[in-house]
């Protein structure tokens, strides 16, 4: 990913939390030749001193089928994104798009058995835990367990490289600044909304 330097973001933290609340990944490979890619939820785990993004594939998807032969997987994150009209500013320049991405590369390996069990557990922990009924791992029956984990793959890949930009209007003077973030608020969309919370964020760092 092409990263700017006014946009590029080297905080770990900064990027772990970034990919724990925005764990919807796409998850790009080759097979034969040609890009492919998946939409799913990920993990982010530390196993001593490494970092891997864990998750499962549907046993149908090829993907998975791609892993011992491809040297890197690039999973992709995206936060919130929004359009940014050049009429905002104080002096005549071109409209842009605002965003914020993680790229992370990294080889991948299948897991199954215990790992997967563990990894499923942990998944539901983290999006059914806080519900008023939460249906976790052992509150599902073993034999719709056995039955399902039939049609997954499970994967780990371990963080090997990380790219990380935030397109905020950085390099904007501070009126021009304010000024976007209140009109972002104006579009009355929830990814402006988001995109304009961001920039707050960001200034106030």
């Amino acid at each position: 990913m092409y990263v700017p330097k006014y946009y590029k973001v080297s905080d770990l933290e900064e990027i772990k939390e970034f990919i724990q609340h925005n764990s919807f990944a796409t998850i790009v490979s080759i097979r034969k030749g040609k890009p492919i890619a998946a939409h799913i939820p990920v993990l982010l785990k530390k196993i001593e001193d490494d970092f891997y993004l864990t998750g499962h594939l549907a046993y149908g998807n090829p993907l998975w089928k791609t892993f011992e032969e491809v040297q890197d997987i690039l999973v992709i994150f995206n936060g919130p994104h929004a359009y940014i009209s050049s009429s905002w500013y104080e002096h005549e320049n071109v409209p842009t798009w605002n965003y914020q991405a993680v790229h992370v590369y990294g080889k991948a390996s299948l897991i199954e058995g215990i790992a997967l069990e563990q990894d499923l557990t942990s998944l539901l922990e983290k999006y059914e835990s806080f519900r008023e009924n939460p249906v976790l791992w052992d509150k599902l029956s073993p034999e719709l367990l056995q039955q399902e984990m039939k049609g997954i793959k499970g994967f780990k890949i371990k963080v090997e490289e990380v790219q990380a930009a935030y397109k905020l209007s950085q390099n904007r003077n501070a009126s021009d600044y304010a000024n976007i973030i209140k009109e972002l608020y104006k579009e009355e969309n929830p990814h402006a909304d988001a995109l304009a919370e961001a920039m707050k964020k960001n200034r106030s760092h």
